[in-house]
């Protein structure tokens, strides 16, 4: 019951239009310091139209719409959640037109054309799959602050292993679901910014390079797309496949890439392993850690 209270309360607040509320206020943040210091008139632009576009009007649509039929505020059907989508769609691609015109921000512009772009995407697979809004929620915005802030915003990926245990005990996902919505939201976003700022000729310094952003989001992604794919193949010897697999990922991480892309692939691991501990038998990925046999699962 209490891992059950907890799961919620993190579910909760992982909400799309929730979680994006403290990740732009440090992307604003971010993007608001200039060679003369923190230009806080520009912080509050960026912050008043970040927080309307990609905040209130989705979550308002997702309360309304939940209410009208009645149903959970996750929108739990996956029929269901058709209109609350396209109406975040048209709120994003709003957002980023007022960016465009006015000329507020490069990165801000390209980023609510991601999030607009990136929900027609999820749209598309709910059409078919119930992909995970939550954790596509939550690898957009990190994936704009590792391109910010490189393993400072990496370190915001730790808590996509926790979201994945959440949404999949509280049953809203199935584990592929869970994992694959944070896999393409974070690739996604990081090419669409480097395609965007390219097609529409909105360049931004200073940041993270496409290539080491990959290597971050590898980093996160990794650990949790190898205890999944061990969930679903049948072996009886489970975590002497992790082990292995975990060490050759760290030789790897260790020879071939920064020394930060290595430290936030060890933290991810240790956050995946932790939250499995944490979850006990109700959750599979301790069942693999704790060595039990595909045929006691």
């Amino acid at each position: 019951m209490e891992k059950l209270k907890v799961a919620k309360t993190i579910s909760t607040f992982t909400n799309p239009p929730i979680i994006c509320i403290p990740l732009f206020l440090i992307i604003c943040a971010a993007l608001s310091f200039t060679p003369s210091g923190f230009d806080f008139g520009k912080f509050i632009v960026l912050e008043v139209i970040s927080f309307v576009f990609a905040s209130i009007l989705p979550m308002a649509i997702i309360l309304f719409w939940a209410k009208k039929l009645n149903t959970d505020s996750d929108i739990s059907n996956r029929s269901d959640r058709y209109m609350p989508l396209i109406v975040g769609i048209v709120s994003y691609f709003i957002g980023f037109l007022i960016c465009y015109i006015f000329k507020l921000d490069n990165f801000l512009t390209c980023l609510l054309l991601c999030y607009s772009i990136n929900t027609g995407v999820v749209l598309l697979f709910t059409t078919k799959w119930k992909i995970s809004v939550h954790t596509t929620g939550l690898s957009g915005p990190v994936g704009a602050l590792i391109l910010l802030m490189g393993p400072f915003g990496a370190l915001f990926g730790l808590i996509y292993p926790v979201l994945i245990w959440s949404r999949v005990l509280l049953e809203k996902h199935t584990l592929s679901q869970a994992i694959s919505g944070g896999v393409q939201g974070f690739f996604l976003t990081v090419l669409e910014m480097y395609l965007f700022m390219n097609l529409l000729g909105l360049p931004v310094m200073n940041l993270v390079s496409l290539y080491d952003s990959i290597l971050y989001i590898l980093a996160i992604i990794l650990t949790p797309i190898l205890l999944g794919l061990l969930s679903y193949i049948k072996t009886d010897y489970p975590l002497k496949i992790f082990i292995i697999g975990e060490i050759l990922l760290l030789i790897l991480f260790f020879v071939l890439t920064p020394s930060s892309v290595f430290l936030i692939f060890v933290l991810i691991t240790l956050t995946s392993i932790l939250i499995s501990i944490y979850a006990g038998d109700d959750f599979i990925w301790y069942r693999i850690i704790s060595g039990q046999s595909f045929n006691t699962l």
